[in-house]
């Protein structure tokens, strides 16, 4: 097991990271509501929950209907999560990138950076299941974004890594390049893998972490040439 603590630049951040702190604190607050719902209305309102806020695939393709309007739903699907482990790996990987892409943009364009890496990270699964019918969420998709967002605009980073394998753990560093790249390697295998499984299988939505990361590269890479040019 392994759990990426923190970053390392050659030039330290410069601005607290206010958007990535906001984000975070919105996704926390949502999932507590979540579990406010899970005690007081038990698995049917959690599920109602999901099933209205949650990103569903066949909405558009299918005719489904939804409770809320499907482009709604691919906002609001990227602050809803399925489980504490889930929400705290999010929140985790987005603390610990987010800040030094954020200091890079801008509070600004970030939190815009952030959701189209969202919206293309839900088209990505809509394209790999168009029919599904389990809601997606989670913002994943968003930080694989931000992740890729990183890797292009601090390339030279360090990632510090808490390493724990029962008896052992400590505390290392590998380069930000290595990382970002074996656990972009890890998804698209993933989703590859899952290619063709039957369409209501749900878990892990890859090719939304796909879509969002590849997103992030483009988006990353048009801002570097954007400010080459204005400096």
């Amino acid at each position: 097991m392994f759990v990426p603590t923190g970053t390392e630049e050659i030039v330290p951040r410069r601005t607290f990271p206010v958007m990535t702190a906001a984000i975070v604190a919105v996704n926390i607050l949502v999932f507590i509501y979540e579990v406010f719902l899970l005690l007081t209305e038990g698995a049917e309102g959690s599920n109602a929950f999901f099933a209205t806020f949650g990103m569903i695939p066949a909405a558009l393709f299918g005719g489904q209907s939804t409770a809320l309007p499907f482009y709604l739903t691919l906002f609001t699907s990227m602050f809803v999560h399925g489980g504490l482990l889930h929400v705290a790996s999010n929140m985790i990987y987005l603390s610990v990138f987010g800040d030094n892409v954020e200091d890079m943009m801008g509070p600004a364009v970030y939190l815009v950076f952030y959701m189209l890496c969202g919206l293309a990270a839900s088209f990505a699964q809509i394209a790999a299941n168009p029919l599904s019918q389990i809601p997606n969420v989670g913002a994943s998709g968003a930080i694989a974004g931000v992740l890729a967002g990183y890797l292009l605009l601090l390339p030279t980073g360090t990632v510090r890594i808490f390493v724990f394998l029962v008896i052992f753990s400590r505390i290392t560093r590998i380069p930000a390049l290595l990382f970002i790249s074996l656990w972009f390697m890890l998804q698209l295998f993933s989703g590859v893998s899952s290619w063709g499984a039957a369409a209501d299988m749900g878990g892990i939505a890859y090719w939304a972490h796909i879509g969002g990361f590849v997103a992030g590269l483009l988006l990353a890479f048009i801002y570097r040439q954007f400010m080459k040019r204005q400096f």
